[in-house]
């Protein structure tokens, strides 16, 4: 245990380390540990590629029709209309036609050598063996050129793009049968705390919800959690319970991180390894800790419901990320107008919990509660939330926000 630790017992927190700094020293410490693995397109959905991916062949790797109608030379139909046709003979369909010839293509057949447009059929009569074009052709309509889609060399992804069925089918049109994705990260989910139960809670107890939550925003984040037992509050059955997830690519606690005599778990990852967070500038959820042991990040969330999702969003979502050597990807944001002033305190980043509705033309966020980090409703029925960044002492009503949908993001 650190000397300072006694004295912030005492005192609570002195000093709460910015946002973006808490981020920048875990990401500091946390190196990639997650393999890569082929695997067939059809189970590649939702992964994240570790390889780039550039197009082997052509798509179409042939000049195709891109309506139904006629192949035909288009300087043969120039001056053709409704009121006078140009009059083409039908040639055979395995026939290459010649001057003053059409034949008969379909969307996404091969177009002749010979020809260089495709009149549409509505645009056409063929009657006893000859063809009336009622409206002319340029060179190249309604023809898809070879690598109209895809050119063979054109670089299509890289590492750490997540893979969507859009891309599958990309992918498969290039004959791609396999690719390299990560792994998926295992994070160890341990709730703690000597009050919680899993049902049926007595007077004084609490159903346990953190570890539940995290557990699946991981699944969410594309990773593989164990979700533990509830672990008690005392200091040995707290190492043994870390120790024993020090397998895993990041271990994550929940419960027990802040400053009180039961909040032992930031000593015993101090006495494991090191503790390079504790306190940070950010609303709910300051009492977050973030340490190292043996060169996996442990990440102290707090047990507060709704401070648990914010940190786990914060810092457990890029961590996920950085243990696969990728980038976190921005959260989708909306913009409305703020029905409701947002209260803040300056040098400290609110997340302020929002729920939208369309009203006309306009998007408007309601705020869904301004205090509260143990009101897990406030989260769960709202629709994103706005960020007010440590500069600013509130957003005053009828501002314009970004209001941040992280639910919807990986």
């Amino acid at each position: 245990m650190s000397d300072s630790e006694p004295d912030r017992k005492r005192s609570g927190f002195k000093h709460r380390t910015p946002v973006d700094e808490a981020r920048e020293r875990l990401h500091e410490a946390t190196s990639r540990t997650v393999d890569s693995t082929e695997l067939p397109l059809t189970q590649a959905d939702g992964k994240f590629l570790a390889e780039p991916v550039t197009a082997r062949r052509n798509v179409p790797h042939y000049r195709r029709a891109a309506m139904d109608g006629y192949a035909v030379r288009a300087a043969d139909t120039f001056g053709a209309s409704s009121r006078s046709p140009e009059l083409l003979r039908a040639a055979d369909r395995d026939a290459d036609p010649v001057a003053g010839e059409a034949v008969r293509v379909h969307t996404g057949s091969e177009v002749p050598e010979s020809c260089d447009a495709v009149v549409m059929i509505e645009d056409v009569d063929e009657v006893a063996g000859e063809i009336e074009v009622f409206d002319a052709v340029a060179e190249g309509e309604n023809v898809a050129p070879v690598g109209e889609d895809v050119e063979a060399g054109q670089a299509l992804y890289e590492p750490g793009h997540r893979l969507r069925p859009s891309d599958l089918g990309l992918l498969k049109s290039l004959a791609v049968d396999e690719v390299a994705v990560y792994d998926e990260p295992t994070v160890g989910v341990i709730p703690t705390g000597e009050e919680l139960v899993q049902h049926d809670p007595q007077p004084g107890e609490v159903i346990e919800t953190n570890g539940l939550t995290v557990s699946r925003l991981v699944s969410r984040w594309s990773g593989r959690a164990e979700y533990r037992n509830v672990v008690t509050d005392e200091f040995e059955s707290l190492r043994a319970a870390v120790q024993r997830d020090l397998t895993k690519d990041i271990v994550v606690t929940t419960g027990g991180s802040s400053v009180g005599e039961r909040d032992l778990i930031p000593e015993v990852i101090d006495e494991l390894g090191e503790v390079l967070v504790h306190g940070v500038g950010l609303k709910p959820g300051h009492p977050v800790a973030l340490g190292v042991v043996e060169e996996t990040p442990v990440l102290m969330l707090p047990g507060y419901p709704v401070a648990c999702i914010v940190n786990a969003v914060q810092f457990l979502r890029p961590a996920m990320h950085w243990v696969r050597g990728t980038s976190p990807p921005p959260h989708p944001t909306r913009q409305a107008r703020l029905d409701r002033k947002i209260a803040s305190e300056p040098g400290t980043r609110t997340f302020a919990r929002v729920r939208t509705e369309q009203e006309g033309e306009e998007l408007v966020a309601e705020p869904t509660r301004a205090k509260g980090s143990g009101v897990l409703s406030s989260v769960a029925l709202a629709d994103g939330w706005v960020v007010v960044p440590e500069p600013r002492e509130g957003i005053p009503e009828g501002e314009t926000v970004a209001v941040q949908h992280w639910e919807w993001s990986p």
